[in-house]
């Protein structure tokens, strides 16, 4: 009977589920959207009711499109949108909405904490204080749901991102990893502990925290009233580092990028926890008794840039097109686009930072616009890179997300950069690396060599710009960079003439 692999990748809008085979190929997919709560402005919430219920159905439709039994499953790793919060009984019952890491109700509690404890914080988490990350999410909803506090105190709350409470519900375990421990803001990364001072500073009881452990191990069974079988649940990573992990980016040095709404650059700094004054530190995965460590870079708007150009200023009906208008241009011929719309992340950390197109003449048009976007995911991908490579002597880049379809941008990307950047054969490392995860802890793979070899190259984009053209076009993007920082903050502090 052959076995399989299945992989739970839960994200943001979306559940899904994928079935991998040994040679890492897909035999099912299952996709199932789940809806997007805003209570108040800045707010944003979801179900967890609707989450399970989406991921069960992705579930069962990956298994039927596949012809595929229960029995026949090796194990189950699961990837989750990091950060999100969710509080549950001990039946499994939810006790809120789920506080999604885009929400920022909490901005203004961070402000005050981290004028005080912002660089204790840095040197125990790794991670820039920010309403972002969990803890100050759990503190709200400790402080503001009637009755849970009391109750936490107890011992009758548990806490949880994502992947807790799916693992919960399918195992009756409570358990994380320790990459997703890590973006919570309360896990020491050098003692791999939940850290006792940070519990104090967010008045959170220690009751409600999850057991932390490898993400490659058997955390439980499923229930057989669940799937018709207990399978082993054995693999367990945010969705970043499942996407380090999927690339094969085992060595220090290997970095992926993963091209999306935004996107996030993640490098392996292996076994030695590396501080970046504009980058996160961060867990990348347990595994073996030891943790790989890995620095992040996260940039805001990437392909919500192209989106814009679609659906904002409609100069495009279709993504694809940009590859095509980007190609009709020999150079950018001086335009350059900042798509700073709202503020820019890594490795500025401007909040008042705004979009810019400059460089506009009479000619400029479609195509200079479609370049200038294109072009700008590379230059900010460069950006959070270089940083990086003060700490780490970084390689070639992995890259994966839907933006990596396109040859032009994937080709700048390379000359920009001066490295080679590698598309693999499976474009779904996120569900991939979870998959990879559970099936080390079984057995189902043998080591990390053997998924190494398993890693496939699709397309191998070289550099071929010459150097005097590479660090005249970066210095320009520079240029523009300074000119869109710190906009919003000048347009407030400006009388407004009539």
């Amino acid at each position: 009977m052959e076995r399989f692999v299945l992989s739970l990748d839960e994200g943001t809008t979306s559940a899904r589920a994928i079935l991998f085979d040994r040679e890492s190929n897909i035999h099912g997919v299952g996709q199932y959207e789940f809806p997007q709560h805003y209570p108040k402005p800045g707010w944003v919430e979801h179900n967890p009711e609707e989450i399970w219920d989406a991921q069960m159905r992705a579930i069962k439709t990956a298994l039927g499109r596949a012809k595929i039994e229960p029995a026949q499953i090796a194990a189950i790793g699961i990837t989750n949108q990091r950060e999100t919060t969710i509080v549950w009984d001990r039946s499994g019952k939810p006790l809120h909405n789920a506080i999604v890491w885009q929400c920022r109700r909490t901005a203004e509690m961070i402000e005050e904490i981290k004028r005080e404890y912002g660089n204790l914080i840095k040197e125990k988490t790794g991670l820039v204080p920010d309403a972002y990350f969990s803890a100050s999410k759990l503190k709200w909803l400790l402080d503001n749901v009637p009755g849970l506090r009391e109750r936490a105190e107890k011992g009758e709350v548990m806490f949880g991102t994502v992947d807790t409470f799916l693992i919960y519900r399918l195992t009756g375990e409570h358990v994380t990893d320790y990459s997703n421990a890590s973006r919570t803001m309360l896990f020491n990364i050098k003692r791999l502990g939940w850290d006792d001072e940070l519990l104090e500073l967010f008045e959170i009881p220690d009751s409600v925290l999850p057991e932390v452990k490898g993400s490659s191990e058997v955390y439980g069974y499923t229930r057989k009233e669940l799937l018709g079988a207990e399978i082993p649940v054995s693999g367990d990573a945010g969705d970043q580092q499942a996407a380090l992990f999927g690339q094969a980016a085992f060595e220090t040095g290997m970095v992926k990028a993963t091209y999306g709404t935004g996107s996030f650059i993640l490098a392996n700094t292996g076994k030695m926890v590396r501080y970046s004054d504009n980058l996160l530190t961060t867990i990348a995965w347990g595994l073996n008794g030891r943790v790989n460590y890995a620095l992040e870079g996260s940039v805001f708007v990437t392909g919500a840039a192209v989106q814009w150009l679609r659906d904002g200023i409609k100069i495009i009906k279709h993504a694809a097109e940009t590859e095509e208008l980007a190609a009709k241009l020999e150079s950018n011929e001086g335009v350059y686009f900042v798509p700073a719309f709202v503020g820019l992340g890594a490795p500025y950390w401007d909040q008042f930072a705004r979009g810019l197109i400059i460089g506009i003449t009479r000619g400029t048009g479609r195509e200079h616009l479609a370049r200038a976007t294109l072009e700008a995911i590379a230059y900010l991908t460069r950006d959070v890179v270089e940083e990086m490579e003060k700490l780490v002597q970084i390689k070639d880049l992995r890259v994966d997300g839907g933006a990596t379809a396109n040859d032009f941008l994937m080709q700048f990307q390379a000359d920009i950069l001066n490295r080679r950047v590698i598309r693999p054969v499976v474009k779904e490392t996120t569900a991939l690396g979870a998959a990879y995860l559970a099936g080390l802890a079984v057995g189902y793979w043998d080591s990390t060599d053997e998924i190494s070899e398993l890693w496939k190259v699709e397309k191998l984009f070289e550099p071929g710009m010459d150097e005097e053209t590479r660090q005249r076009l970066y210095s320009g993007w520079n240029e523009a960079v300074k000119r869109a920082m710190g906009w919003a903050k000048v347009v407030e502090d400006k009388p407004v003439m009539h």
